[in-house]
Protein backbone atom coordinates (compact mmCIF):
# COMPACT_ATOMS: atom_id res chain seq x y z
CA UNK A 1 0.00 0.00 0.00
CA UNK A 2 2.62 2.37 -0.60
CA UNK A 3 0.62 4.38 -2.90
CA UNK A 4 -1.86 5.38 0.52
CA UNK A 5 1.46 6.04 2.44
CA UNK A 6 2.37 8.24 -0.14
CA UNK A 7 -0.77 9.96 -0.10
CA UNK A 8 -1.49 10.86 3.80
CA UNK A 9 2.16 11.38 4.05
CA UNK A 10 3.21 9.05 7.12
CA UNK A 11 6.65 8.66 5.34
CA UNK A 12 7.22 12.45 6.36
CA UNK A 13 7.19 11.97 10.19
CA UNK A 14 10.42 13.17 12.04
CA UNK A 15 10.78 14.29 15.76
CA UNK A 16 7.27 16.27 16.89
CA UNK A 17 6.78 19.89 17.39
CA UNK A 18 4.72 21.32 20.29
CA UNK A 19 1.49 23.09 20.34
CA UNK A 20 -0.62 23.81 23.41
CA UNK A 21 -3.89 22.55 23.64
CA UNK A 22 -6.64 21.79 26.15
CA UNK A 23 -8.24 18.58 26.68
CA UNK A 24 -11.29 17.41 26.95
CA UNK A 25 -12.62 14.95 29.32
CA UNK A 26 -14.19 12.19 26.53
CA UNK A 27 -16.99 10.59 27.18
CA UNK A 28 -18.51 12.80 29.82
CA UNK A 29 -22.16 14.12 29.13
CA UNK A 30 -23.09 17.65 29.89
CA UNK A 31 -25.43 18.86 32.44
CA UNK A 32 -28.81 18.09 30.91
CA UNK A 33 -30.75 21.37 30.57
CA UNK A 34 -34.82 19.84 30.33
CA UNK A 35 -36.04 15.82 30.55
CA UNK A 36 -38.75 14.76 28.04
CA UNK A 37 -40.81 11.89 27.72
CA UNK A 38 -41.87 10.55 24.33
CA UNK A 39 -44.78 8.63 24.48
CA UNK A 40 -47.20 6.95 21.51
CA UNK A 41 -51.06 7.42 21.44
CA UNK A 42 -53.75 5.26 19.56
CA UNK A 43 -50.35 3.62 17.71
CA UNK A 44 -50.23 -0.60 17.25
CA UNK A 45 -46.94 -2.08 18.69
CA UNK A 46 -44.85 -2.68 15.67
CA UNK A 47 -45.11 1.20 14.86
CA UNK A 48 -44.63 2.01 18.65
CA UNK A 49 -41.44 0.06 18.86
CA UNK A 50 -40.28 1.04 15.07
CA UNK A 51 -41.10 4.57 14.61
CA UNK A 52 -41.67 6.12 18.11
CA UNK A 53 -38.33 4.09 19.54
CA UNK A 54 -36.33 5.41 16.95
CA UNK A 55 -37.65 8.99 17.61
CA UNK A 56 -36.88 8.81 21.25
CA UNK A 57 -33.36 7.08 20.30
CA UNK A 58 -32.84 10.15 18.32
CA UNK A 59 -32.84 12.50 21.02
CA UNK A 60 -30.30 10.37 23.26
CA UNK A 61 -27.80 11.85 20.98
CA UNK A 62 -28.67 14.92 22.31
CA UNK A 63 -28.53 14.21 26.36
CA UNK A 64 -26.01 16.87 27.27
CA UNK A 65 -29.12 18.97 26.21
CA UNK A 66 -32.38 16.77 26.73
CA UNK A 67 -32.67 13.90 28.61
CA UNK A 68 -35.37 11.62 27.27
CA UNK A 69 -37.19 8.54 29.12
CA UNK A 70 -37.11 5.61 26.70
CA UNK A 71 -40.45 3.98 28.15
CA UNK A 72 -43.03 2.88 25.39
CA UNK A 73 -46.22 3.61 27.05
CA UNK A 74 -49.13 3.71 24.78
CA UNK A 75 -51.85 5.60 26.57
CA UNK A 76 -52.52 9.86 26.96
CA UNK A 77 -50.74 11.33 29.02
CA UNK A 78 -52.04 15.26 28.10
CA UNK A 79 -54.59 15.13 31.33
CA UNK A 80 -51.52 14.56 33.82
CA UNK A 81 -48.53 17.40 32.75
CA UNK A 82 -48.52 18.33 36.36
CA UNK A 83 -47.89 15.13 37.90
CA UNK A 84 -44.96 14.61 34.84
CA UNK A 85 -43.59 17.92 35.98
CA UNK A 86 -43.47 16.79 39.82
CA UNK A 87 -41.78 13.61 38.16
CA UNK A 88 -39.13 15.99 36.95
CA UNK A 89 -40.11 16.09 32.62
CA UNK A 90 -40.14 19.43 31.13
CA UNK A 91 -41.43 18.16 28.06
CA UNK A 92 -44.39 15.81 26.89
CA UNK A 93 -44.13 15.03 23.22
CA UNK A 94 -47.18 12.44 22.13
CA UNK A 95 -47.10 10.99 19.00
CA UNK A 96 -51.10 10.12 18.00
CA UNK A 97 -51.30 8.04 15.47
CA UNK A 98 -55.22 7.55 14.41
CA UNK A 99 -55.15 11.64 14.15
CA UNK A 100 -51.56 11.66 12.23
CA UNK A 101 -50.46 14.57 14.55
CA UNK A 102 -47.93 14.97 17.32
CA UNK A 103 -48.62 17.46 20.74
CA UNK A 104 -45.68 18.73 22.04
CA UNK A 105 -46.44 19.87 25.74
CA UNK A 106 -44.81 22.19 28.57
CA UNK A 107 -45.49 20.76 31.43
CA UNK A 108 -44.57 23.29 33.71
CA UNK A 109 -46.89 25.93 32.43
CA UNK A 110 -49.44 22.92 31.56
CA UNK A 111 -50.22 23.93 28.28
CA UNK A 112 -49.51 22.74 24.60
CA UNK A 113 -46.74 24.18 22.79
CA UNK A 114 -47.44 23.30 19.79
CA UNK A 115 -49.30 20.50 17.71
CA UNK A 116 -47.70 19.48 14.19
CA UNK A 117 -48.41 16.90 11.33
CA UNK A 118 -47.32 13.57 11.37
CA UNK A 119 -44.72 13.66 8.48
CA UNK A 120 -45.44 9.99 6.83
CA UNK A 121 -42.32 8.17 4.51
CA UNK A 122 -42.26 4.60 3.20
CA UNK A 123 -39.52 4.08 4.94
CA UNK A 124 -40.15 3.84 8.72
CA UNK A 125 -36.63 4.38 10.23
CA UNK A 126 -36.85 7.79 7.80
CA UNK A 127 -40.34 9.13 8.94
CA UNK A 128 -39.12 9.15 12.41
CA UNK A 129 -36.23 10.85 11.72
CA UNK A 130 -38.13 13.49 10.07
CA UNK A 131 -40.50 13.43 13.44
CA UNK A 132 -37.99 13.57 14.98
CA UNK A 133 -36.41 16.74 13.56
CA UNK A 134 -39.38 18.41 13.37
CA UNK A 135 -40.26 18.03 17.13
CA UNK A 136 -36.84 19.37 17.74
CA UNK A 137 -37.17 21.82 15.58
CA UNK A 138 -40.43 22.79 17.23
CA UNK A 139 -38.51 23.24 20.59
CA UNK A 140 -34.68 24.61 19.53
CA UNK A 141 -35.43 26.59 16.50
CA UNK A 142 -32.60 24.81 14.44
CA UNK A 143 -32.27 21.50 12.30
CA UNK A 144 -30.93 18.71 14.01
CA UNK A 145 -28.97 15.93 13.20
CA UNK A 146 -31.55 13.61 12.60
CA UNK A 147 -31.61 13.58 9.18
CA UNK A 148 -28.27 13.23 8.08
CA UNK A 149 -26.61 10.97 5.81
CA UNK A 150 -22.93 9.60 6.20
CA UNK A 151 -21.02 8.25 3.27
CA UNK A 152 -17.68 6.10 4.07
CA UNK A 153 -15.72 3.14 2.69
CA UNK A 154 -15.57 -0.29 4.36
CA UNK A 155 -14.59 -3.84 3.18
CA UNK A 156 -17.78 -5.30 4.05
CA UNK A 157 -16.01 -8.06 6.59
CA UNK A 158 -13.85 -7.87 9.54
CA UNK A 159 -10.90 -9.63 7.73
CA UNK A 160 -8.03 -7.34 8.10
CA UNK A 161 -6.38 -9.46 5.14
CA UNK A 162 -8.98 -7.88 3.12
CA UNK A 163 -8.03 -5.29 0.52
CA UNK A 164 -11.35 -4.29 -1.07
CA UNK A 165 -13.28 -1.36 0.08
CA UNK A 166 -16.65 -0.31 -1.41
CA UNK A 167 -18.53 2.80 -1.03
CA UNK A 168 -21.33 2.84 1.53
CA UNK A 169 -24.29 4.94 2.85
CA UNK A 170 -26.15 5.23 5.80
CA UNK A 171 -28.26 7.31 8.12
CA UNK A 172 -26.57 9.54 11.04
CA UNK A 173 -26.76 6.20 13.47
CA UNK A 174 -26.06 3.66 10.71
CA UNK A 175 -29.36 2.73 9.83
CA UNK A 176 -30.83 2.28 6.36
CA UNK A 177 -27.26 0.93 5.40
CA UNK A 178 -26.41 0.35 1.55
CA UNK A 179 -23.53 -0.79 -0.18
CA UNK A 180 -23.26 1.39 -2.96
CA UNK A 181 -20.84 -0.37 -5.28
CA UNK A 182 -19.27 -3.51 -6.63
CA UNK A 183 -15.83 -2.45 -8.16
CA UNK A 184 -13.83 -5.02 -6.12
CA UNK A 185 -10.98 -2.28 -5.94
CA UNK A 186 -10.45 0.18 -2.83
CA UNK A 187 -13.16 3.35 -2.46
CA UNK A 188 -11.02 6.25 -0.88
CA UNK A 189 -12.48 9.71 0.44
CA UNK A 190 -16.18 9.88 -0.85
CA UNK A 191 -17.53 13.17 -0.44
CA UNK A 192 -21.28 14.15 -1.12
CA UNK A 193 -22.19 17.34 -4.00
CA UNK A 194 -23.95 20.11 -2.37
CA UNK A 195 -27.63 18.73 -3.00
CA UNK A 196 -25.79 15.46 -1.77
CA UNK A 197 -28.23 13.68 -5.02
CA UNK A 198 -24.18 12.28 -5.99
CA UNK A 199 -21.21 11.20 -3.87
CA UNK A 200 -17.58 11.62 -5.39
CA UNK A 201 -14.59 9.67 -4.84
CA UNK A 202 -11.67 7.72 -5.88
CA UNK A 203 -11.27 4.78 -6.70
CA UNK A 204 -8.15 2.20 -7.06
CA UNK A 205 -9.28 -0.59 -9.43
CA UNK A 206 -8.35 -4.34 -8.95
CA UNK A 207 -4.77 -5.05 -10.39
CA UNK A 208 -4.02 -1.27 -11.32
CA UNK A 209 -1.49 1.24 -9.36
CA UNK A 210 -3.80 4.09 -10.71
CA UNK A 211 -5.83 6.09 -8.76
CA UNK A 212 -9.36 7.26 -10.71
CA UNK A 213 -12.31 9.59 -9.84
CA UNK A 214 -15.75 8.50 -10.05
CA UNK A 215 -19.19 9.65 -8.92
CA UNK A 216 -21.77 7.23 -7.64
CA UNK A 217 -25.54 9.12 -8.69
CA UNK A 218 -28.22 8.32 -5.79
CA UNK A 219 -30.78 8.99 -8.04
CA UNK A 220 -30.47 6.63 -10.55
CA UNK A 221 -27.58 4.12 -8.88
CA UNK A 222 -25.20 4.77 -11.76
CA UNK A 223 -21.40 5.40 -11.16
CA UNK A 224 -19.42 7.24 -14.09
CA UNK A 225 -15.50 7.96 -14.32
CA UNK A 226 -14.81 12.43 -13.47
CA UNK A 227 -11.39 11.77 -14.13
CA UNK A 228 -8.69 9.54 -15.42
CA UNK A 229 -5.35 10.32 -15.50
CA UNK A 230 -1.87 8.29 -15.04
CA UNK A 231 -1.27 8.50 -11.32
CA UNK A 232 -2.96 10.11 -8.40
CA UNK A 233 -6.42 11.48 -8.14
CA UNK A 234 -7.47 11.50 -4.44
CA UNK A 235 -8.90 14.09 -2.02
CA UNK A 236 -11.82 15.67 -4.04
CA UNK A 237 -14.28 17.74 -2.57
CA UNK A 238 -17.15 19.16 -4.15
CA UNK A 239 -17.15 23.72 -4.01
CA UNK A 240 -20.15 24.84 -2.06
CA UNK A 241 -22.04 25.47 -5.56
CA UNK A 242 -21.04 22.70 -7.12
CA UNK A 243 -19.39 24.32 -10.29
CA UNK A 244 -15.74 22.99 -9.29
CA UNK A 245 -14.34 20.33 -7.70
CA UNK A 246 -10.64 20.87 -5.74
CA UNK A 247 -8.46 17.60 -5.93
CA UNK A 248 -4.99 16.32 -5.49
CA UNK A 249 -3.33 15.04 -8.23
CA UNK A 250 0.14 13.45 -8.64
CA UNK A 251 1.23 11.85 -12.09
CA UNK A 252 3.46 9.49 -10.79
CA UNK A 253 5.96 12.17 -9.45
CA UNK A 254 4.92 15.18 -7.14
CA UNK A 255 1.18 15.64 -5.81
CA UNK A 256 -0.38 18.98 -5.61
CA UNK A 257 -3.70 20.68 -5.48
CA UNK A 258 -5.79 21.39 -8.73
CA UNK A 259 -9.30 23.25 -9.10
CA UNK A 260 -11.23 21.35 -12.08
CA UNK A 261 -14.32 22.66 -13.77
CA UNK A 262 -17.06 20.13 -13.46
CA UNK A 263 -18.50 21.41 -16.72
CA UNK A 264 -15.56 21.43 -18.96
CA UNK A 265 -12.96 19.46 -16.84
CA UNK A 266 -10.29 22.10 -17.13
CA UNK A 267 -8.08 21.96 -14.39
CA UNK A 268 -6.12 25.22 -12.47
CA UNK A 269 -2.82 24.54 -10.57
CA UNK A 270 -2.99 25.73 -6.87
CA UNK A 271 -0.03 24.93 -5.13
CA UNK A 272 3.08 24.13 -6.71
CA UNK A 273 5.92 22.47 -4.44
CA UNK A 274 8.34 19.77 -4.31
CA UNK A 275 6.94 18.87 -1.08
CA UNK A 276 3.47 16.76 -1.51
CA UNK A 277 0.37 19.06 -1.10
CA UNK A 278 -2.86 16.38 -0.77
CA UNK A 279 -6.06 16.46 1.07
CA UNK A 280 -7.74 19.79 -0.02
CA UNK A 281 -10.87 21.24 2.70
CA UNK A 282 -12.70 24.47 1.29
CA UNK A 283 -14.76 26.69 3.34
CA UNK A 284 -17.91 27.85 1.83
CA UNK A 285 -17.54 30.71 1.26
CA UNK A 286 -14.58 29.24 -1.18
CA UNK A 287 -11.72 31.77 0.01
CA UNK A 288 -10.00 29.58 2.68
CA UNK A 289 -8.48 25.85 1.59
CA UNK A 290 -6.92 24.15 4.30
CA UNK A 291 -4.93 20.93 3.02
CA UNK A 292 -1.89 18.60 4.14
CA UNK A 293 2.20 19.49 2.83
CA UNK A 294 5.28 17.72 3.66
CA UNK A 295 6.98 21.49 3.74
CA UNK A 296 8.04 21.11 7.25
CA UNK A 297 9.48 17.74 6.57
CA UNK A 298 6.21 15.79 7.70
CA UNK A 299 2.52 16.06 7.16
CA UNK A 300 1.14 19.48 8.91
CA UNK A 301 -1.77 21.42 8.02
CA UNK A 302 -1.59 24.12 6.14
CA UNK A 303 -4.05 27.09 4.74
CA UNK A 304 -4.43 29.71 2.31
CA UNK A 305 -6.84 31.37 -0.54
CA UNK A 306 -7.24 28.93 -3.39
CA UNK A 307 -8.34 31.44 -5.58
CA UNK A 308 -5.83 34.42 -5.17
CA UNK A 309 -2.90 32.09 -3.79
CA UNK A 310 -2.60 34.86 -1.36
CA UNK A 311 0.01 34.17 0.53
CA UNK A 312 1.44 34.44 -2.82
CA UNK A 313 3.80 31.39 -2.80
CA UNK A 314 4.02 30.41 1.08
CA UNK A 315 0.83 29.11 1.99
CA UNK A 316 0.42 29.59 5.84
CA UNK A 317 1.08 26.58 8.28
CA UNK A 318 -1.44 26.67 11.02
CA UNK A 319 -0.71 23.38 13.24
CA UNK A 320 2.37 22.07 15.28
CA UNK A 321 0.87 18.88 17.13
CA UNK A 322 2.08 15.60 16.88
CA UNK A 323 4.42 13.57 14.40
CA UNK A 324 1.99 14.10 11.45
CA UNK A 325 -1.40 15.11 11.12
CA UNK A 326 -4.21 14.59 8.72
CA UNK A 327 -7.70 15.23 6.82
CA UNK A 328 -8.28 18.52 8.17
CA UNK A 329 -11.99 19.33 7.50
CA UNK A 330 -13.84 22.27 7.94
CA UNK A 331 -17.12 23.11 10.18
CA UNK A 332 -20.34 23.63 8.28
CA UNK A 333 -19.56 27.70 9.00
CA UNK A 334 -15.92 27.70 8.32
CA UNK A 335 -14.79 29.21 11.53
CA UNK A 336 -13.17 25.69 13.05
CA UNK A 337 -11.20 22.52 11.54
CA UNK A 338 -11.25 19.08 12.72
CA UNK A 339 -8.23 16.72 12.09
CA UNK A 340 -6.55 13.97 13.46
CA UNK A 341 -2.92 14.17 14.81
CA UNK A 342 -0.19 10.96 15.46
CA UNK A 343 0.59 11.99 19.03
CA UNK A 344 1.57 9.74 21.71
CA UNK A 345 1.87 6.73 19.76
CA UNK A 346 -1.65 6.85 18.69
CA UNK A 347 -3.49 8.84 15.76
CA UNK A 348 -6.44 11.62 18.17
CA UNK A 349 -8.78 14.28 17.24
CA UNK A 350 -8.26 17.68 17.77
CA UNK A 351 -9.97 20.93 16.87
CA UNK A 352 -8.75 24.88 16.38
CA UNK A 353 -9.87 27.47 14.86
CA UNK A 354 -9.45 28.21 10.93
CA UNK A 355 -6.56 30.32 11.61
CA UNK A 356 -4.58 27.40 13.95
CA UNK A 357 -6.15 28.96 17.44
CA UNK A 358 -7.45 27.80 20.43
CA UNK A 359 -6.47 24.08 19.93
CA UNK A 360 -8.69 21.38 21.44
CA UNK A 361 -8.02 17.66 21.84
CA UNK A 362 -11.25 15.57 21.63
CA UNK A 363 -10.22 11.78 22.10
CA UNK A 364 -7.72 10.33 23.84
CA UNK A 365 -6.51 7.38 25.84
CA UNK A 366 -8.63 4.89 23.60
CA UNK A 367 -8.16 2.99 19.95
CA UNK A 368 -6.53 5.25 17.02
CA UNK A 369 -9.08 7.77 15.88
CA UNK A 370 -8.95 9.23 12.14
CA UNK A 371 -10.87 11.14 9.84
CA UNK A 372 -13.19 13.09 11.60
CA UNK A 373 -15.89 15.49 9.61
CA UNK A 374 -18.27 17.69 11.29
CA UNK A 375 -22.05 16.91 10.98
CA UNK A 376 -24.02 19.84 8.71
CA UNK A 377 -25.26 21.67 11.73
CA UNK A 378 -21.67 21.85 13.03
CA UNK A 379 -22.77 20.05 16.25
CA UNK A 380 -21.19 16.40 15.94
CA UNK A 381 -18.50 15.12 14.90
CA UNK A 382 -17.92 11.35 13.31
CA UNK A 383 -14.98 9.67 12.70
CA UNK A 384 -13.54 6.20 12.57
CA UNK A 385 -11.52 4.53 15.66
CA UNK A 386 -9.32 1.47 15.67
CA UNK A 387 -10.44 -0.45 19.23
CA UNK A 388 -9.39 -4.22 20.42
CA UNK A 389 -12.19 -6.61 19.95
CA UNK A 390 -9.44 -9.71 20.86
CA UNK A 391 -5.99 -10.14 20.98
CA UNK A 392 -5.79 -10.83 17.23
CA UNK A 393 -8.06 -8.47 16.25
CA UNK A 394 -8.60 -4.75 15.53
CA UNK A 395 -11.97 -3.50 14.38
CA UNK A 396 -11.89 -0.05 12.50
CA UNK A 397 -16.23 1.48 13.13
CA UNK A 398 -18.05 4.59 12.41
CA UNK A 399 -18.44 7.04 15.83
CA UNK A 400 -19.91 9.55 16.51
CA UNK A 401 -19.67 12.40 19.56
CA UNK A 402 -20.70 16.13 20.24
CA UNK A 403 -18.35 18.51 18.65
CA UNK A 404 -16.67 18.93 22.44
CA UNK A 405 -15.68 14.98 22.34
CA UNK A 406 -18.60 13.87 24.49
CA UNK A 407 -21.39 11.44 24.44
CA UNK A 408 -19.26 8.55 22.16
CA UNK A 409 -21.48 6.61 20.49
CA UNK A 410 -21.13 3.61 17.97
CA UNK A 411 -22.38 4.04 14.13
CA UNK A 412 -21.27 0.97 12.23
CA UNK A 413 -20.80 -2.83 13.57
CA UNK A 414 -19.80 -5.96 11.80
CA UNK A 415 -18.99 -4.74 8.46
CA UNK A 416 -15.38 -4.28 8.21
CA UNK A 417 -12.88 -1.84 8.17
CA UNK A 418 -14.79 1.54 7.73
CA UNK A 419 -12.94 4.73 7.37
CA UNK A 420 -13.08 8.39 5.81
CA UNK A 421 -16.87 9.47 6.67
CA UNK A 422 -17.84 11.87 5.57
CA UNK A 423 -21.78 13.29 6.20
CA UNK A 424 -24.48 15.15 3.86
CA UNK A 425 -24.79 18.53 3.30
Amino acid sequence: MKILKLVILLVLSSKAWSQSYTTINVGQAGLALEKMIILSYNCNAALDNKMVGTIRSDFVFYEDKIRVDLRSTNTSFSNNLKRLYSDGYSRLTEVNCANNKIDIYNTRSNSLIKSLPLLNHENTRTRAHLNADNIYQTLYGKKSLFTSKLTFSASGNTSLRKTKKELFICDFDGGNLKQLTNHGGIVLSPAFSPDNRRIIYSLIPPRSRDIVLYEHNLDTGLTRVILDKKGLIIGAVYTADGAGIYLTISNRSNADIYYMNVSTKALRRVTNHRSEDVDPAINKAGNLMSFLSGRAGRAMIYSMDPITGEPASRPKRISYVGKVNATPRFSPDGSEIVFSSWKDNTFDIFRFYANGQSLVRLTSNFGSNENPTFSPEGQFIAFSSKRVISRRQLDQNLYIMTRDGKNIRPITKNIGQCSSPRFSN
